[in-house]
């Protein structure tokens, strides 16, 4: 161990001299309250540290005790439905100890060393594992099953292993490698900054469902994809992010509240655990994991709490589970980096943003992918990054929303002008994209319907066809548009207000599946192609936009998903409506 002396304080970052023995992201204790800390520069002798806690009181000559080892976390049973802030102390071990606020220096584990776990092995005596196989299983809850994998660096034969009640510091097998026997535990601790290593990086072909259906149909993202959901204030950035914790298909959600404000927290907090996955019928906190860092939490902390998140969810896709992780947001994330970065006296870049902000950012995100795992069986698993990005008064051009934008391949645009116009979800579908539809598109035309993407291409042309539309019903009023335009306007009305909105806090609405959504959009298109036909037919498109089945196809949102046989007869009344429109003007 290295000590020195703090010779420096400046908010979150000390200066400590005679720390030459020390190396670049050593974990160092500050102080006689123990502060946590993190070397982030050295020079000569002298180290910067960023403090993960409040530096209030601190003076020059104190003592900084470095430990020798990097930022890691604690992986091991007990990580699913817990609540831990950005360097991964358990925030409710953390209130039992030092009451609402939390008190400095305390030293707590992740993760409960007393608890004792069913450990059930997949392995005999005699087996040979490679880095990556399960020795067995523990039964997190009913809902995930937690693996023990071989840990990296040890290969052998299988000299004992023992089934039973056991807490994550007790050996649970002994493997006979090349450099001697090599006893195993439950807990792996793993540096936060380092990626966990894989077989090999596959390109993703499936998409991440997530029953949000303007981004299911028109923008969707891949498991293994990457997402960035950049708006101003208001928009909505954050009851997105909520949405597709709650209801995407993945095994395992990693939430991180980085920089939010405390109350959007206390919401998330509050409603997981009452919140039911319409797969499992459990509640969706037992696949869920929480990282809350708040704005009022100390900055440097904040710059660690992706991190952290990053690597809990690297240890479930090892397991070949498929993660999905939300980072609300980056940009305060990025913020911490330029408050560090400044106290540091770097040379600023681009808005005083420090000018590795993009390497970092790419950092982080590249660390997503859907990839083979280690291990002798083929297994895979993913990881899939949605960031959240908080541009200041809405400016897309800012450093962290470019810096993004070059990273991600799936783009949510959240429009503050839908938000003010009540719809939800306020993603912009002019400006948004997809670079993963090409490629999922095949996987849909298989496994929803085969005319999915003709759908799809369809629902967009009748979107930019309003745009174009809406300056002329803006100069000179709807009645003077072609009846075939105005069919047009009100097919995009249909999509735009039936289809595109949704409501996040309705029972049914909150959540559509894809059979659901191919057969809602259906019932538009279908309604516009006959329509289209009755207008060749000299039928009045007063007429048409008066049928009373419209308005049935307006309510279909919120028809349940066990009664998809509803849709189906409005469509059966639409065509017989439409029939009837038809023939009535022939006689």
């Amino acid at each position: 161990m290295t000590n020195g002396r703090i010779i420096k304080v400046a908010g979150p970052l000390i200066v400590a001299e005679n720390m030459q023995d020390s190396k670049m992201y050593d974990v160092v204790r500050v102080s006689r309250e123990g502060l946590i800390g993190e070397i982030i520069e050295l020079r000569g002798d002298k180290a910067s540290i960023q403090v993960y806690e409040e530096t209030g009181g601190l003076g020059v000559g104190e003592e900084v005790v470095s430990t020798g080892e990097p930022l890691s976390v604690e992986l091991a049973p007990g990580l699913i439905e817990s609540i831990f802030d950005g360097i991964q102390r358990p925030l409710v071990k953390m209130r039992d100890l030092s009451g609402g606020r939390i008190g400095r220096g305390l030293k707590v584990d992740s993760l409960d060393h007393e608890r004792k776990w069913e450990f059930t092995p997949l392995k005999k005596v005699g087996d040979k594992v490679v880095p990556g196989d399960v020795l067995g299983v523990v039964k997190e809850n009913t809902l995930i099953d937690h693996k023990i994998l071989v840990p990296f660096g040890v290969e052998g034969e299988i000299r004992s292993i023992e089934s039973g009640k056991k807490t994550i510091v007790e050996d649970v097998a002994v493997i006979a490698t090349a450099k001697g026997d090599r006893a195993v535990q439950m807990l792996r601790k793993w540096p936060v900054r380092r990626p966990r290593p894989i077989k090999e990086k596959v390109s993703p072909y499936m998409p991440m469902v997530t029953g949000q259906r303007v981004i299911d149909t028109l923008f969707p993202v891949a498991k293994g994809g990457v997402a960035a959901v950049p708006g101003p204030f208001g928009s909505g950035k954050t009851v997105v992010q909520h949405q597709l914790a709650k209801w995407a298909d993945a095994d395992i959600i990693v939430y991180i509240g980085c920089g939010e404000r405390g109350n959007e927290m206390t919401d998330v907090l509050n409603e997981f655990p009452e919140l039911i996955d319409p797969k499992s019928g459990e509640p969706l906190m037992k696949r869920t994991v929480l990282i809350a860092n708040t704005s009022d939490m100390p900055v440097a902390a904040r710059e660690a709490s992706i991190y952290t998140g990053i690597t809990i969810a690297e240890y479930f896709r090892d397991m070949g589970y498929n993660v999905a992780i939300m980072a609300d947001s980056t940009s305060r994330w990025a913020e911490a980096l330029r408050e560090m970065s400044g106290r540091l006296e770097e040379m600023p870049g681009e808005e005083g943003y420090p000018a590795y902000l993009s390497s970092r950012l790419a950092e982080f995100y590249e660390r997503a992918g859907m990839v083979r795992v280690l291990g002798t069986e083929d297994v895979m698993g993913s990881i899939t990054a949605i960031g959240a990005v908080s541009p200041p008064g809405g400016d897309l051009s800012e450093p962290v929303s470019q810096a993004t934008l070059r990273i991600v391949k799936v783009f949510w645009g959240l429009s503050a002008q839908l938000a003010y116009k009540r719809h939800f979800p306020a993603v912009d579908w002019l400006t948004s994209y997809s670079l993963y539809s090409d490629k999922l598109n095949l996987w849909f035309d298989k496994n929803v319907d085969p005319d999915w993407e003709k759908q799809r291409a369809a629902a967009m042309r009748i979107l930019q066809e309003e745009a174009s539309l809406d300056e002329i019903v803006r100069l000179v009023g709807m009645d003077a548009l072609s009846q075939e335009d105005r069919l047009t306007m009100e097919t995009a009305k249909s999509i735009r207000e039936d289809y595109l909105h949704q409501n996040a806090f309705h029972e049914v609405d909150t959540y559509a599946s894809l059979k659901k959504q191919h057969k809602m959009l259906r019932l538009i298109l279908l309604s516009d192609e006959l329509g289209r036909d009755a207008l060749s037919r000299r039928v009045d498109v007063e007429d048409i936009l008066a049928l009373p089945v419209r308005e049935e196809i307006g309510r279909s949102k919120y028809i349940p998903e066990t009664e998809m046989e509803k849709l189906d007869a409005i469509e059966q009344k639409l065509k017989q409506s439409m029939a009837a429109l038809i023939s009535e003007g022939e006689i």
